[in-house]
């Protein structure tokens, strides 16, 4: 077990913060999509820590595509030596379309779809593998020489899919590297729900329980009781 903290400090501070996170013992931090980027403070975090594993957690995946998904991964995991780990959502149809104006249309089989063109467009770079990748929702076919990201001794990011619903959890268990579940998941949701649906895209992908990892929720409240 891996225990991990969300980063929420500003920009002028994450990096004091990241190294209070290691320094304290923690193994990694995420960072959320919200009122920010999640994918500039991870850039502070790695550059001012040695040990501390690096997670979006999560970066919503509709509001971009596969192709920037792909270089935003693979120059994190280069920069930060292998300890990046790219965590995607879905989001909700009413933010895609009406916050980030993108496209909303089956997200099971798009995300489906997305993981796969970004781990494509990384065989491209990192293997030398031609560029051929045409979905439903995604096609990329065109990488021309001046454009390809420099491979790297870290290789592809490990992918993370946030999950709550028997479909997108079943595609976490097809293509992804491991399942994030929401913060309000129960223990019986876990064991009764989320774990059939993981081995069902277990079973789609040819995968097995051994190839994945799961990232829960903690919560710890503290107070001040008076008399």
């Amino acid at each position: 077990m891996r225990i991990h903290s969300y980063l929420t400090s500003s920009l002028h501070d994450t990096a004091r913060e990241a190294r209070e996170f290691e320094d304290l013992g923690f193994d990694g931090v995420m960072t959320g999509e919200a009122a920010h980027d999640p994918f500039l403070p991870l850039l502070l975090a790695a550059e001012h820590t040695s040990r501390l594993r690096l997670m979006t957690g999560i970066a919503v995946a509709f509001a971009r595509n596969p192709m920037l998904l792909a270089m935003q991964a693979h120059d994190l995991n280069a920069f930060s030596r292998g300890r990046f780990t790219l965590g995607l959502g879905p989001q909700i149809q009413a933010h895609i379309t009406r916050r980030f104006s993108m496209t909303w249309s089956h997200p099971a089989a798009r995300m489906r779809e997305m993981i796969q063109a970004i781990r494509a467009i990384w065989a491209c770079w990192n293997d030398g593998t031609k560029l051929d990748f045409r979905g439903e929702f995604y096609t990329h076919t065109l990488m021309t020489p001046f454009f390809v990201s420099p491979p790297h001794e870290y290789g592809q990011p490990k992918v993370f899919l946030a999950g709550v619903g028997e479909r997108m959890t079943d595609v976490a268990g097809e293509v992804a590297d491991g399942l994030i579940l929401h913060s309000f998941t129960t223990e019986r949701y876990v064991r009764e729900v989320t774990m059939p649906s993981l081995d069902a895209g277990f079973a789609a992908g040819g995968r097995s329980r051994a190839d994945f990892e799961l990232s829960g929720p903690i919560f710890v409240v503290t107070g001040m009781y008076g008399c």
